[in-house]
């Protein structure tokens, strides 16, 4: 991996893309680290609420490969990531309930294939426990952020709900 990260960051039409995903109380938490040759690093935070593992992964990703496809320069981009079962969804072309996040990142693709035949995309499976750097501190970042709630009337809307119900049986 250290060599596949050298060579993509030394070629200044690459770009690597490490994503991660995590989720604490209902709130997910997605973090993007993209690294371009001789450009800074571009770090993304997206928070959601009451989304699963696979959507928190898979918008992840997706929001990492919509960054690399619009710089017109860059015409291999390296995805990473620790979910790369979830990364195949985007390929699938069969009806799931991911195909809304497949069909938007398809025709990006689409788009960055055909400006270029050698444009090409990579997607690396790198385990947590593997910590390698790059993607250890995404992890890291992932992992460490305290997730509060923006709105915490959402989370406590179906109690709300349960007590209006409960008044108006009682009553």
């Amino acid at each position: 991996m250290d060599e596949i990260a050298f060579r993509a960051s030394s070629n200044s039409s690459s770009t690597i893309v490490v994503s991660n995903a995590s989720i604490k109380n209902h709130v997910a938490t997605l973090i993007l680290h993209i690294y371009s040759y001789n450009k800074p690093v571009i770090k993304t935070l997206h928070k959601a609420i009451n989304v699963t593992t696979t959507e928190a992964e898979l918008f992840a990703i997706c929001c990492g490969i919509n960054q690399a496809v619009t710089n017109q320069d860059v015409n291999h981009i390296v995805v990473i990531t620790d979910s790369l079962h979830t990364a195949k969804k985007i390929f699938d072309s069969s009806v799931h309930p991911y195909q809304i996040h497949s069909a938007a990142i398809s025709q990006k693709l689409r788009k960055f294939f055909s400006r270029d035949s050698r444009n090409c995309i990579e997607f690396w499976d790198c385990l947590s426990k593997q910590k390698w750097p790059l993607h250890y501190s995404v992890d890291k970042d992932t992992k460490s952020m305290v997730s509060m709630l923006s709105f915490p009337c959402n989370s406590s809307w179906d109690f709300c709900r349960k007590t209006e119900c409960n008044v108006i049986l009682s009553q």
